[in-house]
């Protein structure tokens, strides 16, 4: 009897101990970890890790930038595009000109008496006996750049236009022909052109003429593009300068839809801008964004968001290679990529009402990771979740001996 009583005052001492025993569990472990077990499940490392980083990878260069108002301001102003505006400056010469190569044919109109040219034929539109037109051959532009004409000698047309030729004639004429009057036609246009490639319909090479035509024009000469209009760039290549802009902000813009000159070359280029999003947010994936860009704001919003169950609104955190030119290194030079890249991490505070002002003009770039980490309270219930099923087992079996 007296053996049976003792047993049952050890399971009842036993079973009363066990929510005793389950928090001085847990609170041994966590006085003997700096941070949670690694061990922990978790989508990513947590703020004080990411804060560590540069610490703990002495060699890697990693840099931690606090997002403010200034950091954002000279990103933005690192991404301004220069317009074609302002890279392809209108020249004396916009729109068609002769070229070496180009096939004229030049008519002469002589009042009478006609002395110069009086074999050639009557022009039955000015009267009987009125006029006389004489029709040269004819003629292509030579490597020189110029063309013959009879008691006018070399008449220079290369980079001319047909007007401009005319009136070179004529002055050459004075004094030899009778109030002569002359008419430059183009019969082939062999360099006037423009060339339009890549994500279009059909490629083409589109002929300039007189009238001036802009780079819409050639766009549409070309089928227009096969992708969203959100999504393409315009290159354009003249000589050996290269600039591109977002199809959006030419079609926006009428001050980029330049005119265009003899040989340039036109790429349109489809490019699908992603970034990534991981850890506590709504959902995690690639994200594909416009040619013309996105801001921090923006990019959460797709993501669905901060889990206001997990995440923590002071571990917001965007992992970019960046260019040195766009950090304030303040002398410093860390340690670069191959490609001249420097690693950096831009913290983000959304604790902060202002951060949100900051966030609308803060740009996403291509290939950026966004990540948000865990709350700490988040980490402390995944946590006690295991060691209560861990130890959930063995207070049942104390509960049946009872």
């Amino acid at each position: 009897m007296q053996y049976k009583n003792m047993k049952l005052k050890s399971s009842r001492l036993t079973h009363r101990s066990v929510p005793i025993l389950l928090s001085l569990f847990a609170a041994t472990i966590l006085s003997g970890c700096a941070s949670y077990p690694d061990w922990l499940p978790s989508a990513g490392p947590s703020m004080a890790q990411v804060q560590d980083a540069p610490k703990a990878q002495n060699d890697s260069g990693i840099q931690i930038v606090d997002v403010n108002d200034a950091v954002a301001r000279r990103l933005l102003a690192g991404q301004k595009q220069s317009l074609f505006s302002e890279t392809f400056k209108a020249s004396a010469h916009s729109g068609y000109v002769i070229g070496a190569g180009d096939v004229l044919e030049v008519s002469i109109w002589e009042a009478p008496p006609a002395a110069l040219f009086g074999s050639g034929l009557m022009d039955p539109r000015m009267g009987p006996a009125t006029t006389r037109v004489t029709a040269f051959p004819e003629q292509m532009v030579n490597s020189d750049g110029t063309i013959n004409i009879p008691f006018a000698g070399q008449i220079p047309a290369s980079g001319r236009s047909p007007q401009q030729i005319e009136a070179e004639i004529v002055r050459r004429l004075k004094g030899k022909a009778n109030l002569p009057q002359v008419l430059v036609r183009v019969i082939h246009n062999n360099t006037a052109n423009v060339t339009v490639v890549g994500e279009v319909t059909s490629s083409t090479r589109m002929p300039l003429t007189a009238r001036g035509e802009r780079l819409l024009d050639a766009l549409a000469a070309a089928g227009g593009v096969r992708q969203p209009v959100n999504k393409m760039t315009l290159q354009l290549t003249r000589g050996d300068q290269v600039q591109a802009l977002p199809l959006e902000t030419i079609i926006r813009d009428p001050k980029q839809n330049i005119v265009l000159q003899p040989g340039d070359v036109i790429t349109s280029l489809f490019q699908p801008l992603s970034f990534t999003v991981l850890g506590a947010t709504g959902k995690n994936e690639e994200m594909n964004f416009e040619a013309q860009g996105i801001s921090l704001a923006q990019a959460l919003a797709r993501a669905g968001g901060l889990q206001d169950t997990r995440a923590d609104a002071q571990g917001v955190f965007i992992f970019r290679f960046e260019s040195p030119s766009a950090m304030d290194l303040g002398g410093k030079t860390p340690n670069m990529t191959p490609e001249g890249k420097i690693p950096v991490i831009y913290r983000v505070n959304l604790k902060d009402p202002a951060t949100f002002f900051i966030a609308q003009s803060f740009p996403i770039e291509n290939k950026d990771v966004l990540f948000v980490s865990n709350a700490p309270a988040a980490e402390l219930q995944k946590f006690l979740n295991i060691v209560v099923s861990a130890l959930y087992p063995v207070a049942n079996v104390i509960s049946v001996t009872k």
